[in-house]
């Protein structure tokens, strides 16, 4: 094919859909083969329900936001074009490019054959539309902005969570020493702090995959082996972790300033002392998982 006909040809199938599907056909003529004067971003994934590739989906998700962002963007030109190789209907480009694992994006530039920046790190910065918006204006100078769809999911929420309240402090107009109650929001400042420091912002702007499942062997890590990034699961794992902790710090506290008989306050300081103990050392091991090299460890390696 010529080049015009080439871009005619992806132009023609961006206008119906901002995601192209390609075989292993389509991705040699449109993509491997000369002449080109214009990039091409490929997602390569597993979207059969028989994979069970969840993360797959999740990318797929963030990816056409992304591509419909472009699509339908005032900027938009036949610069750069999206697409997707799904391994069921183009494995022989699988094969070709020696990739075993998905969701995998690429970026193949208008000439010469794709370099080592051209290939997204996923598990580092995550599939977010934005992520991926920043490291295609990197790669092609393709400036992005990236549009959700309307999610009315978090201002309802935050209305009834309103309304909840509301109507608790009218049922109570009459007494509202609960609102003076420091146990109350000292739980709550407590909830806070522990999903801060877990790690939840982070997902929140790296959007991660929950977990890792390795395609060989079908083993699912739930803790990144690198310093560097994070599975929602490890998040979660941590927020537990530090819950406990924390609950050991609070009964020990308790043991040493309440007025209950001495057995009462043995029992609590001894399961207050395991807590910590026992969840401070898988803290210390999931931190030496992750930092290789870490010389100290206690009770658990």
């Amino acid at each position: 094919m010529v080049l015009s006909e080439k871009v005619t040809q992806l132009m023609e199938w961006t206008s119906k859909k901002a995601v192209i599907r390609m075989n292993g056909d389509k991705f040699r003529r449109l993509v491997k083969a000369p002449p080109r004067n214009y990039s091409v971003i490929v997602m390569f994934t597993a979207l059969q329900p028989h994979r069970q590739c969840v993360v797959c989906k999740q990318a797929d998700e963030e990816y056409q936001i992304l591509a419909n962002s472009w699509r339908f963007s005032s900027a938009f030109t036949n610069k750069i074009f999206f697409a997707t190789v799904d391994f069921d209907e183009g494995s022989d480009v699988f094969q070709m490019l020696n990739m075993n694992s998905a969701p995998t994006f690429i970026n193949f530039p208008p000439k010469g054959k794709p370099k080592r920046g051209d290939t997204y790190e996923l598990q580092v910065r995550g599939f977010a539309a934005e992520q991926l918006a920043r490291w295609i204006a990197d790669r092609t100078d393709v400036n992005i902005r990236v549009i959700r769809p309307p999610n009315y999911a978090g201002p309802l929420m935050l209305g009834l969570l309103l309304a909840v309240i509301g109507g608790l402090v009218y049922l109570r107009r009459s007494n509202l020493d609960f609102l003076y109650n420091k146990t109350g929001w000292a739980f709550a400042a407590l909830c806070f702090v522990l999903a801060m420091t877990s790690g939840q912002m982070w997902n929140h702007i790296r959007g991660p995959p929950y977990a890792h499942k390795n395609p060989h062997s079908g083993q699912v890590n739930y803790i990144h082996g690198s310093s560097q990034a994070q599975f929602v699961a490890e998040t979660h794992i941590v927020l537990l972790f530090n819950g406990g902790v924390t609950l050991g710090m609070v009964l020990l506290h308790e043991a040493a300033t309440s007025d209950m008989d001495v057995g009462k306050r043995k029992i609590m300081c001894m399961a207050g002392i395991g807590l910590v103990v026992v969840f401070f050392s898988w803290l210390l091991s999931i931190f030496r998982s992750k930092y290789h090299g870490y010389p100290y460890s206690f009770l658990m390696n």
